[in-house]
């Protein structure tokens, strides 16, 4: 497993045509199922560790973000990956970090990711730096199928429509929606559970726990109600609990049966200093 922190370096390897896995390190189980997926299609994978400094907002934890390359290194080798790209913030951004940050804010998003009550409106400029970043990545790697978790579904909706809308730029590019990966006890895996005391680790799981109330509702609004409730009673500060078409994310009326047609529910919380996101598809299994 090569270690590589020049793009140039990575390009005269020859593994154009890999599968991708970005991340921005701090690696747990999740991201390794996301491996072991790009592996079982055949091609060298190729996993790049970069903490984005352009999709933080200026109060957020970029500076305390954990960096553990060490046991990040360790957890990919069994795994069978062909390089580890772990580029500084002057190879992504040679122009410099403030002239990144405009080249950002004037970016033209998909609708996806503006939608108003979600990510856009919590973390303003967040999605922004996410695309930025991932296409400075695409064009960098050159592989053939990148593979990204559900949990973040915002994320995985945005890049999805990025992609297909610039095929000029990205090409054959497939992008591969993954499973998300949780504890024993539901709670989706993220590397900012590690930033949790132990009681704040038992109040995370009304997450799950609001997301299997919700699929169970009949309606849309009954479904929302009951995530708030649960989250509150947790004592978890809720930024958005809601219900969105899988593919648009656009608002559903409210009355409408959540089964009538896809739909995802979605909810961004904090629990002290550490938010948590997490969601799941309203279909139920016949």
């Amino acid at each position: 497993m090569r270690i590589i922190e020049d793009p140039a370096e990575l390009s005269s390897l020859s593994l154009r045509r890999c599968g991708f896995v970005p991340t921005m390190g701090a690696l747990h189980e999740g991201h390794g199922s996301l491996v072991r997926l790009a592996a079982a299609g055949g091609r060298p994978v190729v996993v790049s560790i970069f903490v984005n400094p352009t999709q933080f907002g200026p109060k957020e934890d970029y500076a305390r973000y954990p960096r553990t390359l060490d046991s990040d290194c360790a957890l990919l080798e069994p795994l069978g990956v062909a390089a580890v790209f772990v580029p500084s913030v002057e190879a992504i951004y040679p122009r410099g970090l403030e002239a990144a940050r405009v080249e950002s804010a004037a970016l033209a998003l998909p609708d996806v990711a503006t939608m108003p009550g979600l990510e856009d409106s919590c973390r303003p400029g967040h999605l922004a730096g996410v695309a930025l970043v991932v296409g400075r990545l695409f064009d960098l790697v050159g592989a053939s199928a990148a593979y990204f978790g559900e949990k973040d579904f915002q994320q995985l909706r945005l890049v999805e429509d990025m992609v297909e809308a610039d095929r000029a730029r990205f090409g054959g590019l497939k992008i591969v929606p993954c499973a998300t990966i949780r504890e024993k006890d539901g709670l989706a895996m993220s590397s900012r559970n590690r930033y949790l005391s132990a009681d704040e680790r038992i109040a995370a799981l009304a997450l799950s726990r609001a997301l299997q109330l919700a699929r169970a509702a009949e309606r849309v609004k009954d479904a929302e109600a009951a995530m708030r409730e649960v989250l509150v009673s947790c004592g978890l500060e809720t930024e958005y609990a809601v219900v969105r078409d899988a593919r648009t994310l656009m608002p559903v009326d409210e009355s409408t049966t959540a089964l009538v047609r896809p739909t995802r529910a979605l909810i961004a919380a904090r629990l002290g200093h550490t938010r948590l996101i997490d969601n799941a598809s309203m279909a139920r299994e016949l």
